[in-house]
């Protein structure tokens, strides 16, 4: 079970890191080379913006769990 948590939690720290620089920031940010920076001035923020934040969050909560399940494994 330890092995499993330590390899879900580098898995998703990679992840995460990728997430965050895929979005945009003041200056357009990693994402606007995959075309995020092509979007209407209209809209507020794009669909595929939302939805990153969605996954940023989701692999956010799936490190969160594999550092408090770690960290009840190592207590014990």
């Amino acid at each position: 079970m330890e092995l499993f948590l330590q390899i879900l939690l580098i898995v998703s720290s990679v992840l995460l890191i990728i997430a965050v620089l895929l979005h945009r920031g003041r200056g357009g940010g990693l994402s606007s080379l995959f075309g995020g920076g092509m979007q209407s001035s209209l809209s507020g923020s794009s669909v595929a913006e939302k939805n990153l934040d969605r996954i940023t969050l989701g692999i956010g909560a799936v490190w969160v769990i594999a550092i408090v399940g770690l960290g009840l494994l190592v207590k014990l």
